[in-house]
């Protein structure tokens, strides 16, 4: 396949496991420099940490919001996103509140989505919505994608990696086709060989989310 960037920008490369220390936040943003991964994705708590490791580097900085339940308020995501962007986050990847969206609560989920869009705005930041796949029907999914494009999102994202499933080509392939060329798609949650990456990418992802993004990008050199 003809990949439309180099393997390597494709990659978020992430670490949000609770037990993470300020020693691997290091070392993730010394193999994001070395490898030129598009961004680091990290906890809020370490987005400032990353700013000052990652200073003069093209590397961005992702935090992740509302993480992982997407079960807080909306005025809580929006402080997040505030200090989030403050420290020197360009990206920011929030949970949507998954029971409003499959109680039907559409206006809530759209504005939940819109307060943190705005508050990134303000920072020249972008927002990735994960919509964590693996809970909802395929209606649900689409329902989802429509909601973050009308509330200005950049990217849907499939998954937190932290729930019963992660990303499927199947949900990327869908996601897709609802976003179009106007918003991307960023696959995350079980990325960890070359050959998944790939396929990812072939269903229609734009940004890959993984911990053994390092791991990808050698295996396919070799």
């Amino acid at each position: 396949m003809n990949l439309t960037k180099p393997l390597n920008k494709y990659f978020d490369h992430t670490l949000l496991k609770a037990d993470a220390v300020p020693a691997q936040i290091e070392e993730l943003c010394s193999e994001a420099a070395k490898y030129q991964f598009y961004s680091v994705c990290v906890n809020s708590c370490y987005v400032k940490l990353c700013s000052e490791l990652l200073s003069g580097s093209p590397v961005k900085i992702a935090a992740v919001v509302g993480f992982p339940l997407g079960a807080c308020t909306t005025s809580a995501k929006a402080f997040e996103t505030e200090d989030a962007c403050r420290d020197g986050a360009k990206e920011i990847d929030m949970v949507i509140n998954i029971g409003a969206l499959k109680s039907g609560n559409f206006d809530f989920v759209r504005d939940d989505i819109k307060a943190v869009v705005d508050t990134a705005a303000k920072y020249g930041a972008i927002v990735k919505v994960i919509i964590e796949t693996c809970l909802l029907t395929d209606e649900e999914k689409v329902k989802a994608c429509q909601l973050s494009e009308e509330a200005g999102a950049a990217l849907v994202k499939t998954s937190t990696g932290f729930s019963t499933g992660g990303a499927t080509k199947e949900d990327v392939a869908l996601m897709k086709s609802v976003v179009g060329d106007r918003l991307q798609v960023k696959a995350s949650g079980g990325i960890r060989d070359h050959k998944t990456a790939l396929e990812m990418i072939e269903a229609g992802a734009d940004r890959l989310g993984a911990s053994a993004s390092v791991q990808i990008v050698e295996s396919a050199n070799d």
